[in-house]
């Protein structure tokens, strides 16, 4: 890379880079806290008071139960066990609602454990701006339904889902119905509270908060039962199996430890995002926003979703790449399965504005110097590419 290039990383929604203390906490722990938490001699008892300690952490992160922290192998699975292990144990047949923007962890793991269990799996609409139709789930609610999964953040266009709004309908049309939230792209970075909204599960993931990869967490409301979707040595209450990852709890609990506070980060993100915005708009009035209005209530502060018609966004982001620019074309899970957004198409997107949608995800390790050389780089490779693009 020419030494005259800045290297900016722009793809924070498919991971982030683990910070210093996180990568300490894995070295330390793996140097000298290796035991097995569920041996009978003092080093092991060391290490079960550790991942205790972390439940703390991570519960207090949402003003959740300590006890209800169940640590996985990331969000994939924390999904997974939340709608498995809920459906596995419910009385009776009937729905399963899923909005139509969720991950294919939630997505799958809906279709999948509905049959398996004789329910009906339905996809609850989204609104243009790829936010969940609250009138359409309103229609949708009857006391039949066992389980209702909202992410908190859509991963592609970063529209905030209203799960305020969802726990009322549920309250009011379903009140049996578990409510399990998809936290992976919102925890940290959006508010959220255990206490305040009764929701039944929240799913998190530490590679997307600067912590290692193949490691999260699911916290469980007190009282909520789920059964286990891994079977073995019983341990973590017997909710999962398996000899947990002290190393990589380690990690996620120092990411989470030294990730700034709230406020401090959405104000971080919200600027370099508004000054990306303002950037894009003066320099490529072809410019679009994909999602919600980018500065607007419905908005996360770290995700702008874009199209720069007609430009492919394969080919903007590996021009990008040349440049020293990282960014994405929506949901990391799915980009080389060559296929179109099932959330753009959900939201009545144009066909040509979904081949050239490029996602910009922003971390509080990103600055201000970062954006304005990326925005000027996709100006730039924007002027050039439209100029050999058929339209």
């Amino acid at each position: 890379m020419p030494e005259n290039r800045m290297h900016v990383y722009l793809d924070n929604s498919a991971t982030t880079r683990p910070c210093a203390q996180a990568v300490e906490a894995v070295a330390r722990a793996m140097r000298g806290a290796y035991y097995n938490p569920s041996a009978l001699y003092a080093q092991a008892a060391e290490a079960e008071r550790a991942l205790q300690r972390s439940r703390e952490v991570i519960a207090a992160s949402v003003q959740g139960d300590k006890d209800g922290v169940i640590f996985t192998s990331g969000g994939t699975e924390s999904d997974n066990l939340a709608i498995a292990g809920w459906l596995a144990g419910v009385r009776g047949k009937g729905r399963v609602l899923y909005g139509a923007a969720e991950h294919p962890a939630v997505k799958n793991a809906c279709l999948d454990a509905a049959q398996r269990y004789g329910h009906t799996a339905e996809e609850i609409p989204l609104d243009s701006r790829g936010v969940l139709d609250t009138q359409a789930l309103r229609g949708m609610l009857a006391p039949d339904v066992k389980l209702i999964c909202v992410m908190q953040v859509c991963n592609e266009t970063g529209a905030l889902m209203p799960l305020e709004r969802v726990v009322a309908l549920r309250d009011e049309l379903a009140p049996q119905a578990a409510v399990h939230v998809d936290g992976v792209q919102g925890y940290l970075r959006v508010p959220f509270s255990m206490k305040a909204l009764n929701v039944q599960s929240y799913a998190v993931s530490a590679h997307k908060v600067h912590g290692p990869k193949g490691v999260g967490a699911l916290i469980v409301r007190r009282g909520h039962r789920l059964r286990p979707i891994l079977l073995g040595g019983g341990q973590q209450n017997n909710l999962r199996s398996g000899t947990e990852n002290t190393a990589g709890v380690a990690g996620f609990t120092a990411a989470v430890e030294s990730y700034p506070p709230m406020e401090t980060a959405r104000a971080t993100l919200l600027g370099l995002k508004r000054l990306a915005v303002e950037r894009l708009a003066a320099a490529i009035p072809e410019c679009m926003i994909l999602g919600p209005e980018p500065l607007g209530p419905d908005a996360a502060p770290h995700i702008l979703y874009i199209a720069l018609p007609p430009v492919r966004a394969e080919t903007m982001v590996h021009a990008l790449e040349a440049a020293g620019v990282l960014a994405g074309t929506g949901s990391a899970c799915s980009s080389h399965k060559n296929r179109r957004s099932e959330v753009l198409a959900a939201m009545g997107v144009k066909p040509a504005l979904m081949d050239g949608a490029v996602r910009i995800s922003l971390s509080v390790d990103n600055t201000a110097e970062e954006i304005t050389y990326a925005t000027e780089q996709i100006a730039e490779q924007y002027k050039l590419l439209a100029r050999f693009t058929r339209r």
